[in-house]
């Protein structure tokens, strides 16, 4: 990866991204074709109800998201906080009409050549701590 902080960030934001566009892409060429741009060969995805290794089970996990979520897309709502090798950003699954479905917070994690090796994703806004009575 490029030594520059800010080359980073942007080189790792358009990694992220891309996945994002791939991973609600109807088109099935096309969605392969965009992960392939950014994942290694061994990646994983795992998210609460769903997990893949590689490009192409990540890709098989889009037909799931698209028969829940017909026609809507991903879009990033955070930049992208990036140090080491690692990333966070915060997400929404949007509909056609703008309506948010889910939103949540991926942690990525990229190998020397930028491609993404794992992405840990959370919905949902983080639990409020429980204060003592």
């Amino acid at each position: 990866m490029p030594e520059n902080t800010e080359t980073i960030t942007e080189t790792i934001t358009e990694t992220i991204d891309t996945h994002l566009a791939g991973y609600c892409e109807a088109d099935p060429e096309r969605r392969r074709a965009l992960l392939d741009q950014v994942w290694a060969a061994d990646g994983e995805l795992v998210d609460p109800p769903l997990e893949g290794r590689g490009p192409e089970a990540i890709a098989a996990l889009v037909d799931t998201v698209l028969q829940h979520f017909p026609d809507h897309r991903f879009r990033r709502t955070s930049e992208v906080d990036v140090h080491h090798d690692h990333a966070r950003y915060a997400w929404e699954l949007v509909g056609p009409d703008g309506t948010v479905a889910v939103a949540g917070l991926d942690v990525a994690t990229l190998d020397a050549d930028g491609r993404l090796t794992r992405i840990i994703g959370f919905f949902g806004e983080l639990p409020a701590l429980a204060t003592a009575a």
